[in-house]
């Protein structure tokens, strides 16, 4: 159903439900291409060649117990691709949940890729003003949040944006034209996911965790301009060659973010070439357990970016955890213990 219905649709009987208790320590994985490959005939394997469930695998292969699942406003229906409609991102939260595992919902806002380097709004909203563009992201972050809920998933987490380093929802919402803007908007979302289950966290994602300057003048500038949200969001994709002294870089801008604003940080997307599984492996081991022990329990988890990907998917993304005879490197064995 489309978004553009929304003010059609009754909702008679709906109780809000809160999410219950995330894990201490969130260990997982963006899973948004899976029902795509499904529907193109990808079946993975174990470690020892075995076929079985992608999910099932990253859970008790893997110790995984969250996923991330993009969502997009009106999306292209090429679902071969994985475009997630809210109905799609739904039914694979179910999925996840019957599992036993965690969701993270991550809000584009966009009807295809929301990045540092494009936030387009959807096209239904191309004309709005910035007070219709406000209802409209509330409004959406609700209608989202219901419609998990009537497949019996309330997320854990809520980005409100994706790597907004900019901000979101360009020009209205591009933070170095109009940071009070991008506030407000970040507001908007917050406060449309709350209204459906307050304990439900929201975040507030950037890209290059290690850049200490990019995040105090996105988030101090949220901050100052009144934007409320509960976590700090952050990505990082290292070579094989300077992870680790990424890593300590984000550790350090990770601690200086607590320090100013009092706010727990989670790393959400992480990520490394496929073909450099053994440096994968320790980089995923080492940021696991630096952002575990982050004094005052602030390192909420991590979560690899679309782990199940085979080399090139999807027009060239090599960051993948699987071979293309379906079997898994050794990367992900960075999440055991």
């Amino acid at each position: 159903m489309s978004f553009l219905c929304l003010t059609l649709i009754s909702v008679h009987g709906w109780q809000p439900q809160e999410a219950k208790a995330a894990p201490n320590f969130a260990k997982g994985a963006d899973i948004s291409w899976v029902p795509g490959m499904e529907a193109q005939g990808y079946k993975w394997k174990d470690k020892n060649g075995v076929q079985r469930d992608i999910l099932e695998i990253l859970k008790n292969d893997y110790q995984m117990n969250s996923v991330r699942i993009r969502v997009w406003v009106n999306p292209s229906n090429d679902y071969g691709n994985g475009y997630l409609t809210v109905d799609r991102a739904a039914t694979l939260a179910k999925r996840a949940k019957d599992l036993g595992m965690s969701v993270m919902l991550t809000l584009h806002y966009s009807d295809s890729w929301a990045d540092p380097g494009k936030q387009t709004k959807p096209a239904a909203w191309a004309n709005y003003t910035f007070q219709q563009l406000m209802d409209a992201v509330y409004n959406w972050s609700r209608f989202v949040m219901t419609s998990m809920q009537a497949k019996g998933v309330t997320p854990d987490w809520v980005q409100i944006g994706n790597e907004t380093n900019n901000g979101m929802l360009w020009n209205d919402g591009k933070a170095s034209v109009n940071m009070q803007n991008y506030a407000w908007l970040v507001n908007s979302g917050h406060n449309g996911v709350k209204s459906v289950s307050s304990s439900t966290k929201t975040i507030v994602h950037l890209s290059n965790g290690y850049d200490n300057s990019l995040f105090v003048w996105n988030i101090g500038g949220l901050i100052n301009n009144g934007a409320n949200f509960d976590i700090i969001g952050m990505s990082l994709y290292p070579t094989s060659s300077d992870w680790s002294t990424k890593v300590n870089q984000t550790i350090s801008n990770a601690n200086s973010m607590i320090s100013l604003y009092g706010k727990p940080i989670m790393i959400t997307e992480i990520g490394m070439d496929y073909n450099q599984p053994t440096a994968a492996k320790n980089f995923i081991a080492d940021i696991k357990t630096k952002v575990r022990n982050i004094s005052g329990s602030k390192g909420l988890g991590v979560f690899y970016w679309e782990p199940q990907a085979t080399p090139g998917y999807n027009s060239g993304y090599n960051k993948g955890a699987w071979q293309s005879d379906m079997k898994p490197t050794i990367a992900l064995d960075g999440f055991l213990n």
